[in-house]
């Protein structure tokens, strides 16, 4: 439980002197953002509602919904230096604050029980990629079924977990900017590489023709709902990452800066992701709409028919772990800085504690997916996609519900730690007063199924 009597006490998450360096601090905030949502669910749901004129609409709920509760979120963690519980509880000086806060390290905690165990299937096909055995034969649903009805993704999620444990015990500095400023361009090159791979198949410009054409008449109150949702989701907001990376952010940093290079950042990732999958999609007669099937059955295929696919399979499987892993970062520093800051516990035993936590979770997910040990279904969905379905239709909406109201009606000083021109102000505060949280709460309904009778 927690005690908020201790809130306005705790120790600042910066007193230790961990601090992010101006490029460090954009660099993890941007692997937090970037991550497998995007490279399976963004095109598809570009293609769904109109192509480019889908991607237009995303731009606007970024800039409308994105960037002022992103902005608000690292306003309150440099204001509060700490955890959401503490940044809450200081900043307004209300216990009541600081339980409500406590959803928003609830939630990154249940997300990474069972994102790592995508995680872990990302670098599971890496290694089968390059390793040839992907492709020995051409059953790729067979083999994925396989390989997630048994035990073997329960080991891959926990080396996922692992490997986000060893850079989080590193630090701020020399773990997570580090880790960050090395994945980062890596990823960046990715990208690059098999964007042009995908430019050059044949049949590729029937791909970018779907993604990029804007078909108007697909956009209706759904789409914009759609754009709206994704654009709140793919900057991993609601989650108390972006707050608790605001606490290690210097005074001296623009946050506003940093916010639009969050942003430019996060939507370069998904424009060059659909620039991957759409060429290759329609080079390959795929279906773009599959989800994870999409990448674990339809893909490989792909890559078996292409010039050294094993080669490009390996690289996109890579890369895919890459996202998934800067993102696994940023998710388990939200729980490990509560730890700290709560129960005075160092980095390295809260690290431990919560990632063995997370382990032991984490595997009813692990193995309901394919059913390993005969499936964990509950009602209509399985353990995995119940998970799934509080965390992002539920607990995220609602975290950043919490930050709106919090920074336009319940902190006082938010204009002095923002660091804005006083016009610049005025704009952000207005939408994080008055329009953020209305569009944020059309995205708890139309995620939670409540406005499905309109459409």
């Amino acid at each position: 439980m927690v005690d908020q009597n201790k809130d306005t006490a705790a120790p600042s998450l910066a007193d230790g002197g961990e601090r992010f360096s101006k490029s460090g601090f954009i660099f993890a905030a941007i692997g937090s953002a970037v991550g497998l949502g995007n490279m399976w669910k963004f095109p598809y749901i570009t293609g769904k509602y109109g192509g480019a004129a889908f991607f237009l609409m995303f731009i606007i709920c970024l800039l409308a919904v994105g960037l002022p509760v992103l902005m608000a979120e690292l306003t309150i963690g440099r204001g509060g230096r700490g955890s959401v519980v503490a940044s809450f509880s200081r900043l307004s000086k209300q216990k009541g604050w600081g339980w409500l806060g406590f959803l928003m390290i609830l939630a990154p905690f249940l997300i990474l029980s069972f994102y790592s165990v995508v995680a872990g299937w990302t670098m599971y096909y890496a290694v089968q990629s390059f390793t040839g055995n992907l492709f020995s034969d051409s059953d790729y649903s067979g083999k994925f079924g396989a390989f997630i009805g048994s035990w073997q993704p329960v080991w891959w999620q926990l080396l996922a977990l692992v490997l986000t444990a060893v850079v989080i015990l590193k630090g701020v500095s020399a773990g997570i900017e580090k880790f960050n400023k090395i994945l980062i361009p890596g990823l960046v090159i990715l990208l690059i590489t098999l964007v042009i791979r995908a430019l050059t198949l044949d049949g590729a410009g029937d791909g970018v023709s779907f993604f990029l054409n804007p078909d108007f008449s697909k956009l209706t109150p759904e789409s914009a709902l759609v754009a709206l949702g994704h654009a709140f989701f793919s900057l991993s907001l609601g989650m108390g990452t972006m707050v608790t990376y605001g606490a290690y952010v210097d005074k001296r940093q623009s946050l506003g800066a940093g916010t639009l290079a969050i942003g430019l950042g996060d939507l370069l990732y998904a424009f060059l992701a659909g620039l991957i999958i759409f060429p290759t999609s329609f080079a390959f007669d795929i279906a773009p709409g599959q989800g994870p099937g999409l990448v674990f059955v339809a893909l490989p295929a792909a890559f078996a028919a292409m010039p050294f696919g094993s080669l490009f399979g390996g690289l996109f499987f890579v890369l895919l772990a890459f996202a998934a892993l800067t993102s696994t970062v940023g998710l388990l520093e939200v729980p490990v800085a509560f730890v700290r800051e709560r129960f005075g516990w160092g980095r390295g035993l809260s690290v431990i504690v919560i990632t063995l936590l997370l382990f032991l979770i984490g595997i009813p997910s692990a193995i309901s997916v394919g059913g390993a040990v005969g499936g964990l279904q509950f009602g209509d969905k399985s353990f995995f996609d119940w998970m799934d379905f509080i965390c992002s239709n539920i607990l995220l909406p609602l975290g950043g519900l919490l930050i709106t109201i919090f920074a336009g009606h319940v902190w006082k000083n938010a204009e002095d730690e923002a660091g804005l021109s006083s016009r610049w102000y005025r704009i952000w505060i207005f939408m994080v007063k008055y329009v953020a949280p209305i569009l944020v709460v059309l995205v708890l309904l139309h995620s939670t199924g409540a406005l499905d009778f309109l459409f």
